[in-house]
């Protein structure tokens, strides 16, 4: 089996369900708390994007808070990367500020992009290179729906199952899966990283006060 993270969907359901205790997550944990008895993780996969920090201009209040936010998602990557048998994937995170025509007050907005084209990519290259007889997926994006059906078309032999993070479903996913369930707290539970993951330089990565 190799696993296909979509970093992005599991941050934000772990967020919308208040979980930010669950947020320093070992993925590779993880699939493996997902994987069937007779079932061997051969890899995982994990796609992200870095987000921006603070911009010029910005109320010094919120520079610091978005900085911070940068350093957080900036350490837990450098501690996936310790992972044997972890390959991180990286795509885009574009900021733009929106302001409200009627009351003039401004906000930061932020998409991400490139994920699911690379969950995609990856899971019909690794089809065609035969790497694995079962797919696991684990999003709630409904824009997953075509490369699995051309998986499963293509490939009948080959299974994919789908697993949704806390707070995510999707009925069309569902729908193209050959199965899908959704992860469980205590299987997140099992699944964080030690409170401090010294990397082989000896440096240290401590969990944020903020994700206990």
């Amino acid at each position: 089996m190799i696993a296909y993270i979509d970093g992005f969907n599991v941050y934000f359901g772990l967020r919308d369900s208040g979980l930010q205790r669950c947020y320093w997550l070992d993925m590779q944990a993880l699939a493996r708390e997902l994987l069937r008895g007779d079932q061997q993780l051969v890899e995982t996969k994990y796609f992200t994007a870095r987000i921006a920090g603070g911009k010029a201009g910005d109320p010094p209040g919120k520079a610091r808070h978005l900085d911070a936010k940068r350093k957080r998602q900036s350490d837990f990557l450098e501690v996936l990367g310790t992972l044997q048998g972890l390959r991180i994937y990286e795509g885009h995170y574009l900021g733009k500020d929106v302001q409200c025509r009627q009351c003039g007050s401004s906000w930061r907005t932020h998409e991400e992009k490139m994920t699911d084209v690379q969950i995609a990519t990856e899971m019909l290259t690794d089809a065609f290179q035969d790497a694995f007889d079962v797919a696991l997926v684990v999003s709630g994006d409904s824009d997953l729906v075509p490369p699995i059906r051309a998986v499963r078309r293509l490939f009948r032999a080959k299974r994919v199952v789908v697993a949704f993070p806390p707070g995510r479903s999707s009925v069309q996913l569902k729908k193209a899966a050959n199965a899908s369930l959704t992860v469980k707290l205590e299987q997140l539970e099992r699944s964080q990283f030690p409170d401090q993951v010294r990397k082989p330089d000896g440096y240290v990565f401590r969990r944020p006060s903020t994700w206990r």
